[in-house]
């Protein structure tokens, strides 16, 4: 028998039991989306729906964007390039760039190769075809909740850890911390293949699985800093159905979904009420699950070198997937908002924030939330 199995259930069953769920007050103070998500003024959405396939000037605009904002909101955040070259069908012997942007907040006190991490993931590239393709579910809409669920949590985090300096518990057990990883890349030029698909997954996965940490680290390599790997994808249309694609992350999937569960019984959510739950797996039997990669994303690098895998896109894929249909007039905006507030409690129960949030629940221009707001798949392209 493989020893190593035993292992990582044990331990990733010892972190679902230490997930600590937000107070009905804690949810209640999430700030909202807001005019942040205004698709044609919003400060963290708007600047991504362009067209910004790989090498091209609307590429390298969304990322000075993503650049300047984390300047400017998460001063404390740490933000990095890992950058990559590769041929592809659509452009012969020329090299394309992909850049992949890795934004990472760790308690002050942490070592490196020491930090678990929390890792919100989406890819930022846009389809070379149709010409003008945006991409507003595939992956802009998912790109800005990312942003906001980092913002909506970081003074928490901060408070947090403060606490903990003052009380001598740094260190003591609770090295966890964040990292957003925002890749380029995802999309074939052409056909989707092994080789013209998730260029910029394939290289920062090969590259981290070869950086190893410092000798007596906690972990060996900065993929094994990934607790887990929280994958959004296809997010923004109305009536989405996701599945639990995977066994092992089944009880993150469970949590996920209890959070959604929470929040329309405390009327936190806009999208219809009565509806058929955005995450309807709660109770799926560990006989349903398959054995492969589920629907084929930047997760497979990934997941081919043993990272835990919560894969967040529906099934079917929405009506307007890869067509021009795909912009900011097609986002259904409360579903976007309601996923963003379940990204942003998934991840503030994740880092163990309750009872570290501010009185206010306005970050930024954002307003607050209030009671008044009412079978395993084939691979495929994305």
């Amino acid at each position: 028998m493989n020893m190593f199995w035993p292992l990582v259930a044990g331990s990733l069953l010892q972190l679902a039991a230490a997930l600590t769920p937000l107070s009905d007050e804690s949810l209640r103070k999430l700030p909202a989306a807001g005019a942040d998500f205004d698709i044609k003024t919003g400060a963290i959405l708007a600047p991504i729906l362009i067209p910004r396939v790989p090498g091209t000037p609307g590429s390298k605009q969304v990322q000075e964007h993503f650049r300047d904002w984390f300047a400017t909101n998460l001063p404390k955040w740490k933000v990095e390039y890992q950058n990559s070259t590769a041929t592809t069908p659509a452009t012969g012997t020329d090299q394309v760039p992909f850049v992949n942007i890795i934004v990472t907040r760790d308690p002050p006190w942490a070592k490196p190769g020491n930090v678990g991490r929390l890792a919100l993931v989406a890819h930022y590239d846009s389809k070379l075809t149709p010409t003008g393709f945006i991409g507003a579910i595939d992956s802009a809409a998912p790109c800005a909740m990312i942003m906001h669920a980092a913002r909506s949590i970081d003074e928490a985090m901060t408070r947090k850890w403060e606490a903990m300096e003052e009380a001598g518990e740094e260190g003591l057990g609770d090295d966890t911390g964040i990292q957003i990883i925002l890749l380029d890349g995802e999309e074939a030029f052409v056909n989707w293949t092994d080789d013209d698909s998730l260029y910029g997954s394939r290289s920062l996965a090969e590259s981290w699985e070869a950086t190893i940490q410092p000798a007596m680290s906690t972990y060996q390599n900065a993929l094994r800093s990934i607790s887990l790997f929280l994958l959004l994808d296809l997010l923004g249309s109305k009536d989405p159905n996701v599945p639990s694609y995977f066994e092992t992350t089944h009880w993150a999937y469970r949590h996920m979904s209890s959070i959604e569960s929470r929040m329309r019984t405390l009327s936190l959510t806009k999208s219809d009420k009565g509806r058929k739950p955005f995450l309807p797996d709660y109770d799926k039997e560990a006989s349903r699950f398959g054995r492969g990669g589920g629907i084929a994303d930047d997760h497979l690098p990934f997941m081919a070198r043993g990272v835990e895998i919560l894969h967040i896109i529906p099934s079917p894929f929405p009506r307007v997937w890869h067509t021009l249909e795909d912009d900011g007039e097609h986002l259904d905006m409360p579903t976007v908002e309601d996923w963003t507030m379940i990204v942003t409690a998934f991840a503030a129960e994740w880092l163990d924030l309750e009872g570290h949030f501010p009185e206010m629940g306005v970050v930024g221009v954002n307003e607050p939330h209030g009671p008044k707001r009412s079978a395993p798949l084939e691979k495929t392209e994305l």
